[in-house]
């Protein structure tokens, strides 16, 4: 049998229906429509390939929805259907405003009559009620004639309506008039034809991104095509063929671009009931709309970086400064360290103050922020912390806007910011726009104030607090999460790094930001360079040297400045100097060092030795008057005779020939 012969046979064999827009995958099998499967699951796997189920109207309305009665389901717009396919079902009375089949009197209409409003339902019992007192007043003996008269004048209806009541129910058993009275309204004839370079001059003036009306797309139209002597339908023709023929998401695209049609479409849901505290954080900046005045002196907009955990949407960390840069977000994953430890993931958007290489040096295609010469791993990228990048502009992919929403309301319109409060655009300044400034450690406590609340206020609707606060859902989970502890070492990799410090030559102290910081190691280190990591909003606290080869030296702690008069300051100073000069007066005792006098006794002193003798004696011949008077004169007692002068010069000139390398 063919494919064909089986279409037919499916469309003979299809359920009786009233018109309708709205479609089952089912019915649709059973149709047998061409441009169609023929199986439901195949139809299934259309709709999801071509997302059906996303898919709007003109008005944003969608064209599917959850099918009511029994079973549930899916229902789809015939408009997502292909040009054949809804041809094929107005041809067969399935559309509204199309032919029909009339009921029959053997209950089908039921089906049809269940699937109708209430409206409907309604009408068709107002006419049976009206029927069946017509049908009593006959059994009492009136003629129907007079009791449609009598029946129609009292219900205010039309004699003609009622008489055509009773036809259509003429040879319909009683159990099946309602669906026969049912109201079954149907459209006009055939829609008047649109010349086709009109449609596409209305389409391309229609379709702009300065969005025009339609009414006034039509009248330019219009005015275009009777100077061309051109027919032209009439303004809801228009509509009606753009409704049915162009894809409203085409529509959406040219008149509000690409973003109107990215959100057009249901956004993502993601869960996080797979995780637990701490797995997995973001982070975010959020500039509030308060005037704040620095310690400086200079009026500001604060910006806070924020940590928040994702699985109990609780914000874990979080610091202020006058701009979003990597030092601030920096500090904020040092108090997430200190304070809970080391998450596995990260959420992040590409600003510079997050993709910088202090953050996470060894990313692919990241801002550079560069403060000092930093070493090439970035700290998330050091610690192991797997980072996820967010699309710029999309703020639902992270969660922390929603919180810096409630922040904006609790903190940015506090009653302490009244005054200082900006609005949250140029166009909502309120009345008292700038009269005031909150100073900054006001507004800093208000920030911890707002925050402590946020955390823990109760009635939390999220997937995993179901009424409890992100305190009570973090703390149930903390307990018992695998959680990474950081060591000191983390914390202070963390810490911001200063510039190379010299160390004092004499003293061995560091100085930073006018403080002044000293311990053992930055003694050790006098005369030499170090790197300083520091914590910017506790610079009494220690700080950390590390060597220029990057080795880790030590901490050196803060010397705080006393009063000229203070007397306990200065017992204190001079108690701890007496410590440091005891213990290094028995470290230097512990060497076993010998003093001067013994040590001078166990040194070697050195004697002048007597000069060697010759072991050749060179002749030394007397010339001139020198020869003369050695001869002439006597000879003395020891001195050499004449033979022995002789045998020194025979061996002198034999000692000469041989020096000369010749050979006697």
């Amino acid at each position: 049998m063919s494919s064909a012969t089986v279409a037919n046979e499916n469309a003979v064999q299809a359920p009786e229906r009233a018109p309708s827009e709205w479609f089952t995958a089912a019915e649709l099998a059973q149709y047998a429509l061409p441009g169609l499967p023929t199986d439901k699951r195949a139809i299934n796997r259309l709709a999801a390939d071509e997302g059906w189920a996303s898919r709007v109207d003109l008005e944003r309305k969608p064209l599917a929805r959850p099918r009511k009665g029994r079973g549930g389901g899916i229902e789809f717009h015939y408009r997502l259907l292909p040009g054949e396919a809804q041809v094929a079902l107005g041809s067969r009375g399935y559309l509204p405003g199309k032919a029909e089949p009339a009921p029959t009197g053997d209950g089908s209409g039921w089906s049809w009559l269940e699937r109708q409003s209430d409206k409907v339902k309604a009408e068709a019992g107002a006419r049976l009620a009206i029927v069946q007192e017509i049908e009593t007043l006959e059994r009492s003996g009136m003629t129907r004639s007079a009791a449609v008269a009598d029946v129609s004048a009292r219900h205010s209806k039309g004699a003609s309506t009622v008489w055509s009541w009773l036809n259509q129910i003429r040879g319909v058993t009683g159990e099946n008039r309602l669906p026969a009275l049912a109201p079954r309204r149907r459209g006009g004839g055939k829609a008047q034809e649109i010349d086709a370079e009109i449609w596409t001059l209305f389409l391309s003036d229609y379709l702009r991104p300065s969005a025009p009306p339609l009414t006034n797309a039509y009248e330019r139209t219009a005015a275009i095509a009777q100077e061309r002597g051109i027919p032209i339908p009439s303004e809801r023709t228009f509509r009606r063929k753009l409704e049915n023929e162009v894809d409203p998401n085409i529509v959406i695209l040219k008149r509000e671009g690409e973003e109107a049609l990215r959100q057009s479409l249901p956004a993502q849901r993601r869960t996080v009931a797979h995780l637990h505290a701490l797995e997995h954080v973001n982070i975010d900046g959020h500039k509030f709309d308060v005037f704040v005045k620095t310690d400086e002196g200079a009026i500001v907009r604060p910006m806070m970086v924020a940590i928040q955990d994702l699985y109990s949407r609780k914000i874990v960390a979080w610091r202020l400064g006058e701009t979003e840069s990597s030092a601030l977000v920096r500090l904020a994953f040092a108090d997430l360290f200190h304070k809970f430890g080391i998450p596995k993931a990260c959420t992040l958007d590409n600003g510079r103050g997050f993709a910088s290489k202090w953050i996470t040096g060894g990313a692919k295609s990241r801002f550079r922020f560069k403060i000092r010469e930093e070493e090439p791993t970035g700290l998330l990228t050091a610690l192991d912390i797997a980072i996820h990048w967010t699309l710029p502009y999309r703020g639902q992919s992270k969660p922390i806007e929603r919180a810096f929403r409630d922040l904006a309301d609790t903190i940015s319109k506090h009653p302490a910011t009244e005054g200082a409060y900006v609005g949250k655009n140029p166009m909502a300044k309120p009345e008292n726009y700038g009269s005031k400034a909150v100073g900054w450690a006001e507004f800093e406590a208000l920030v911890a104030d707002g925050i402590a609340r946020h955390n823990a206020k109760t009635g939390r609707r999220t997937e995993t607090a179901k009424g409890r606060s992100f305190d009570e859902v973090f703390e149930e989970s903390y307990r018992i999460a695998p959680i990474g502890k950081a060591t000191p070492e983390h914390l202070r990799m963390a810490l911001l790094a200063a510039d190379q410090k010299l160390v004092n030559r004499k003293t061995g102290m560091v100085e930073l930001f006018g403080n002044r910081y000293w311990s053992q190691a930055s003694s050790d280190a006098s005369g030499e360079r170090v790197t300083v990591r520091f914590d910017p909003d506790d610079l009494h606290g220690d700080v950390h040297l590390y060597a220029q080869d990057g080795r880790y030296l030590g901490a050196a702690e803060l010397i705080l400045d006393t009063g000229y008069d203070t007397a306990e300051a200065a017992r204190k100073v001079e108690k701890k100097r007496a410590a440091i000069r005891r213990t290094t007066r028995e470290a230097a005792k512990a060497e076993g060092l010998l003093d001067a006098e013994e040590l001078a006794r166990q040194q070697v002193r050195l004697v002048e030795a007597a000069p060697p003798e010759p072991s050749v004696i060179r002749p030394m011949p007397h010339r001139g008057q020198t020869a003369i008077a050695a001869k002439a004169r006597p000879a003395q007692e020891n001195e050499p005779q004449s033979d022995d002068i002789e045998r020194e010069a025979s061996v002198f000139h034999a000692l000469s020939l041989i020096e000369g390398g010749r050979e006697d």
